[in-house]
């Protein structure tokens, strides 16, 4: 039994640290609201990916309750979530394309006091949205069996990003052998017509000459 133990506690061990580098790192981002104007926080995701946030207004003083409107918005300006006069919040979404996802925080009227005031912002995407606990229970796992469901779901989540990246990269080499063409092209362009330009100019240069009995 001793021995079962100890060779079930390296592999918990070792599957756990591959979790934590495998998986996306999660934290919390804490963003300073103007009493005037908006904030914005942006990340650039690939599309069928899971997006889950959750967001707390913060306010310093305890007389003040500070609310605010939140607009999420897609790659090509399709507004995902909007909430005004809020204090506290979530949305969820998967996205329909790749691109960069927008949300944007603006103070509500005068409920700040004409104060700065902060917001809490837990944002997750992929792996790292996933309800573990909910899995485990429905797939009835636990322990190393949970631990290699999520690292295979970080394995997953890291392929995906690895094809995205090489499509991106496919699509930039693409854009800058389409670049380098037209350059090349205008270069020989802009070239023949300064030959074309000059032998004209020879030529009525001669002409003039021959003319006015000069040559």
């Amino acid at each position: 039994m001793k021995k079962k133990m100890n060779r079930s506690f390296p592999t918990t061990l070792i599957l756990s640290a591959l979790i934590i580098f495998l998986s996306p790192i999660c934290e919390a981002v804490w963003l300073t609201i103007p009493h005037t104007g908006s904030k914005c926080v942006s990340e650039e995701i690939q599309s069928n990916i899971v997006v889950l946030a959750d967001y707390l207004v913060i306010s310093d003083e305890h007389s003040i309750f500070p609310t605010v409107s939140i607009k999420v918005t897609a790659p090509y300006g399709s507004v995902l979530h909007h909430k005004e006069n809020t204090t506290n919040g979530q949305f969820a979404f998967t996205t329909q394309e790749s691109g960069t996802y927008l949300a944007c925080f603006e103070a509500d009227g005068n409920s700040h006091g004409n104060k700065d005031f902060s917001i809490n912002l837990d944002w997750k995407t992929g792996i790292a949205a996933k309800d573990w606990d909910s899995i485990a229970r429905k797939e009835k796992i636990e322990g190393v069996e949970l631990e290699l469901k999520k690292l295979e779901g970080a394995v997953e989540a890291i392929h995906e990003n690895l094809i995205y990246l090489r499509n991106k990269e496919a699509e930039m080499r693409i854009v800058s052998e389409k670049t380098n063409s037209r350059v090349a092209w205008y270069s020989i362009m802009s070239l023949g017509i300064c030959i074309v330009v000059s032998g004209l100019q020879i030529l009525f240069l001669k002409q003039y000459f021959e003319k006015k009995k000069l040559i």
